[in-house]
Order: structure tokens, then sequence, then C-alpha cells
């Protein structure tokens, strides 16, 4: 079984964002990147495969040079190799449209996505990746089994689990849930020397060309200050929650 595992490079969500040029970019500087959470729970999924059943795991970035930490940090974790398509990420469409090239290319079996990134939030590759390829598509998957080439899977519903099986080859939007917390792993020193020996392909982009682009951006207004009340004084506590929170 061949294993794909789509890799997104984003911010740690501890690092402080910033725009520029008007707000219409965003700044890198000082800004420390990690692998998409959801994407890891899935790389962690397929490493589980790659021991227990013989799969080969690939890993795949769409973006510039400045991603390749990210995917050698994957390698580290333990895929085979990395594939990088050179062009910059603009959005949902254009990334999906590069990835589904790969995957035609590579003669993929089950390719395993983040269900969204924890940049923009689209969540949109996943099931347009499964679309372009005419593939079947689980999103919000939180467990995964294969077994030849059938697939058992739960993902989750508004209020509740719905259990599903399907047919290779597949598309799965992962999430937290697929493996354990505890289960993800940190590269060790053998990990991360082995990987600067695993080939890392920079592949050219298509054709494909966005269909939308980011205008502005623009960050929640501050918080306000806390307005202590008197514990005695509850016609004020009710006149500020009624005219000022709009909570009641």
């Amino acid at each position: 079984m061949k294993i794909l595992v789509c890799i997104s490079h984003v911010p740690d969500t501890t690092s402080k964002i910033n725009f520029t040029e008007g707000d219409t970019k965003f700044d890198t500087n000082g800004v420390q990147f990690v692998i998409n959470p959801n994407d890891e729970f899935g790389l962690t999924r397929a490493m589980w495969f790659k021991e227990k059943q013989g799969a080969s795991v690939d890993v795949v970035n769409v973006g510039g040079a400045e991603t390749e930490p990210t995917l050698r940090k994957a390698l580290a974790i333990g895929a085979d190799t990395a594939i990088r398509v050179n062009t910059p990420a603009t959005d949902g469409y254009q990334v999906a449209k590069e990835l589904a090239k790969v995957v035609k290319d590579g003669g993929y079996d089950l390719v395993i996505a983040g269900r969204e990134s924890i940049d923009y939030n689209g969540g949109m590759v996943p099931g347009m990746l499964a679309g372009l390829l005419d593939a079947n598509f689980i999103n919000n998957c939180i467990s995964l089994e294969i077994e030849g080439d059938k697939a058992k899977a739960v993902r989750e519903i508004d209020g509740g689990k719905e259990s599903l099986s399907a047919s290779l080859p597949l598309v799965i939007g992962g999430q937290k849930g697929l493996v354990e917390e505890s289960d993800l792993r940190i590269p060790n020193m053998r990990g991360i020397m082995q990987a600067r020996k695993k080939p890392l392909n920079v592949v050219e982009p298509s054709e494909s060309s966005a269909k939308t682009e980011a205008v502005k951006f623009e960050k929640p207004a501050p918080k306000g200050d806390v307005k202590l009340v008197d514990p005695d004084n509850l016609d004020e506590l009710i006149d500020l929650l009624h005219n000022e929170a709009k909570a009641i």
C-alpha cells in the first residue's frame, strides 16, 4: 500500500501574528513554523500502517523552500520520501490541483490530509482533492483501519460518531482522535540523521491557478478592560450585562 500524507507548514500557535503591506501580507519574521497538528495525527497513523503492514509513506507539501524544514521533520518521524511542489500555496483549489497531480503521478492508494490547517482553517483541500481524483472521501476521521483494499473508518458528526466502510483509493480528512496525542512522535537523533539522507524531491507546479485571493487581514478587536462590580450592587451588574455586553 502506498500512502501519501499531505503536510501543511503552519505557524506555531504561540507565535505572535502580524501583517505587512497594508495588512495584505502575513509577516513571517520571528514566527516558528510546525507541522499542521491535524496533519501530524495523520502522519502518525500512516507510520502505524508502515510498521504493521509494510506500507510505504511519502509526504507532500505545496510551498517554497522555506517549508523544507517541516518536511525534514516529517522524514525524521519516519516518512520514506518528501515531495515539495515548488509554488506558494495561494488558495485551497490551487493546492488541491497540485496535490492531485502528485497523487496521480505517484499512484497512491491512500491519501491522508488534515481536515483543515490551523492558519487559514479553510477545510476545503481534502474534499476538493477527492473530487479531482474521483476517489472515496471521509472527513473528520477519528479512526482508520485498512485490510487489503478495504477501509473501515469512524468520523465525527453533529451529536455523535458515524462508522463507515470504503474501498481504496481513499482520501482522508483526519483530525485529533485519529491517534492518541500520547502517540505523536518526536524525532530522535537517529531519525534526524536518517532524514538528511532521505530524498526530498522538488517538482515544478502545473498550470493550475488560484480562484480566490486574500484582500486584507484583520486581527480580532482587542478585549476591553475588565469592569469590577461590587457583589452587593446587582442592579449595576444587570444593567452592564443588558446594555453593554448584550448578554441578557
